[in-house]
């Protein structure tokens, strides 16, 4: 086996508490981090189709006639 003394398992798995407490709590900012991040992208993506609605249209349109 290889001697490796920066690997640390306690006998008293209580000393486990503590990390698997900021495990959770880093998780949940992170899974509350990207309910924003999608809350905010799908915002601006509605702005941004009322901002160029015309736009798109005409280009859907032109899409639709070159595919017939």
């Amino acid at each position: 086996m290889i001697y490796m003394p920066f690997l640390y398992f306690p006998e008293d798995k209580s000393e486990y508490l503590p990390s698997v407490i900021m495990l959770i709590i880093f998780m949940s900012f992170a899974v509350l981090a990207l309910y924003f991040f999608i809350k905010k992208s799908r915002k601006e993506e509605k702005k941004f189709e009322e901002k160029y609605k015309d736009v798109i249209d005409e280009i859907e349109k032109e899409d639709s006639e070159k595919n017939k």
